[in-house]
């Protein structure tokens, strides 16, 4: 198992606002620059799934594992012999709402996968968290 996290403390935007901000996927490529398109197939919600191209590969189809509205949610995309969780915590806290992102890859080729897909996603986390924080505060 191969895991990284990101947080970070902010008072400039409400859970309320970066929930709606991260819940309205077909819109991430509006303010995440590593998205050319991403697709929810129904509701945001718990056995629901989306698509996502990153830019500069394939569509991905990626599965809502777990949605608590507000809080919390985790998504698993499949790869051959490796899953990919990405989990998304937004907690109130005393000093500001706490953004927290964990991606985590698991399986027999999840060092493959590690290289060729996550490596990106967590080097470019940091700054996904801030473009998401200065988008959802002009909501």
């Amino acid at each position: 198992m191969i895991q990284h996290s990101y947080s970070l403390t902010t008072t400039a935007v409400t859970q309320a606002q970066i929930w709606k901000l991260i819940s309205d996927i077909d819109n991430w490529k509006s303010w995440d620059t590593g998205v050319t398109s991403s697709q929810l197939h129904g509701r945001f919600e718990t056995g629901q799934h989306f698509t996502l191209q990153p830019q500069g590969g394939p569509k991905v189809r990626i599965q809502l594992e777990e949605v608590r509205a507000n809080e919390y949610f985790r998504d698993l995309t499949r790869f051959p012999l490796a899953k990919m969780y990405g989990e998304h915590w937004y907690e109130v806290t005393p000093e500001g709402l706490k953004l927290t992102v964990t991606m985590t890859m698991k399986g027999l080729l999840a060092p493959l996968w590690n290289k060729i897909v996550m490596k990106n996603i967590v080097a470019g986390m940091e700054e996904d968290v801030q473009r998401q924080i200065e988008a959802a505060g002009k909501l």
